[in-house]
């Protein structure tokens, strides 16, 4: 009797054990995704969702929804606080034209004092890669506080044209023109530049733009989607172009949830302020798609 009980008493342990076991495996799990989930944000990304080769292309909904959001707080000298948000909704026309809209905001304080402020909010109207030649036309409104950038107004069109469609391939290629109107301010709170020029500078221009779009799969559950913008100023300032570059990896973990690589980057040699010419960001993060 002695011994069964003290057998009984040694599996309720194993038991008790291998349940606490479980428990700190499971809370070491959810630890993970959430440092994941919360670590690196999408600069300037305009790598659209729509345009992955994912293999859900065949799959018609009337809307779409892609969201990316992290925050942060912690407490110092002052309390440091950081907002990152990516949010993309497509919404789907008969015709296979479709409006997007596209937002990125990137914000940080130290107490009550910005010291990242920058972020785009875009609306594009254009074809679901279903004819070879269509209308590409868009708006944006960005603004940077960190190189000064109070605002960015666009507003343009393109011609967009269909090079190569295949079921894990495709190119796009796309010409055509903008305005641009920026408002530039070396006072903003987040400017991280030389704080002895004191300068407001708006410029009016047009742009040549030139856009190449490119995505294509590289295994059943990784893929890879990237873009690249030449933009020429259209004025004696011609042979100075803007050249950015915006790609992203994808790792499949489910339908709804994506590991993220993304990189780009940003070259600028017609600048209204003394800023540098080039910028780049590297980040890992995680997408959710509804």
């Amino acid at each position: 009797m002695v011994l069964g009980h003290k057998n009984v008493i040694k599996s309720r342990g194993l038991n008790n054990y291998t349940q606490e076991k479980n428990e700190i495996i499971m809370i070491l799990k959810k630890t993970l995704l959430t440092a994941l989930f919360l670590l690196g944000y999408f600069c300037n990304a305009q790598i659209l969702n729509i345009d992955r080769e994912d293999g859900n292309d065949t799959l018609f909904k009337k809307f779409k929804a892609s969201i990316f959001a992290s925050f942060a707080s912690d407490k110092q000298r002052k309390n440091f606080l950081e907002f990152s948000n990516t949010t993309e909704l497509d919404y789907f026309l008969k015709n296979n034209y479709f409006f997007i809209l596209l937002n990125q905001t990137d914000l940080a304080y130290n107490g009550t004092k910005a010291i990242e402020n920058n972020g785009f909010i875009q609306v594009r109207f254009r074809d679901k890669d279903t004819r070879i030649v269509a209308l590409d036309a868009f708006t944006q409104f960005q603004w940077n506080g960190i190189l000064g950038m109070e605002n960015r107004s666009l507003l343009g069109a393109n011609c967009r044209i269909n090079c190569l469609e295949k079921k894990k391939s495709d190119l796009y290629v796309s010409i055509g023109a903008f305005y641009e109107l920026e408002n530039w301010n070396t006072n903003l709170s987040a400017y991280a530049y030389s704080s002895d020029l004191n300068a407001k500078v708006k410029r009016e221009l047009i742009r040549l733009n030139t856009v190449t779009k490119f995505a294509f799969k590289l295994g059943k559950k990784i893929d890879f989607a990237g873009i690249n913008y030449i933009q020429f100023p259209i004025n004696n300032n011609f042979m100075k172009p803007r050249w950015a570059f915006d790609c992203n990896l994808y790792f499949e973990v489910s339908k709804k949830i994506n590991f993220i690589l993304h990189y780009d980057h940003n070259y600028d040699d017609y600048r209204v302020l003394p800023i540098d010419n080039y910028y780049y960001n590297i980040t890992l993060g995680v997408q959710l798609k509804l």
